[in-house]
């Protein structure tokens, strides 16, 4: 069995990658869920805000690891093998500014981090001590 070094270590952003690489991956396939349709709403609604919230861990430690840009930039459609590091504090101070998301293949979103992600540090989620759950 041959194993390369990438099948070891993954390199994400942020000071701690498995509170970063986890959320943003975790963002990005919510968007993909919502273009599929493949969640539950009533039909005929239209999806015009999304947010999030991080439990467990990742709410006490979120901003300080990065967890909160992580989810900021999945949202924006990006994941940890496409973004550029470089531009990750551009992307997050904008969509900061506006107070909406644009994500490619998607309508414009209102997104207000500091409404719309919510670090919850007093509700567990069953399943894993450290949660995320989205919403539309």
């Amino acid at each position: 069995m041959f194993l390369s070094v990438f099948d070891l270590f993954k390199i994400g952003i942020g000071p701690s990658s498995s509170h970063t690489m986890g959320p943003m991956t975790a963002a990005r396939r919510f968007l993909d869920e919502i273009l599929a349709g493949d969640w539950p709403r009533p039909a005929g609604v239209k999806v015009d805000r999304i947010g999030a919230s991080l439990h467990g861990s990742l709410a006490y430690t979120g901003i300080g690891h990065g967890s909160d840009r992580a989810v900021i930039l999945g949202l924006a459609g990006q994941t940890p093998q496409t973004v550029d590091p470089d531009e990750a504090d551009g992307i997050v101070a904008r969509i900061g500014a506006e107070k909406r998301i644009s994500p490619p293949g998607h309508p414009t979103y209102r997104f207000d981090p500091a409404k719309d992600l919510v670090l919850d540090r007093k509700t567990p989620l069953t399943g894993h001590a450290n949660g995320m759950a989205f919403y539309a």
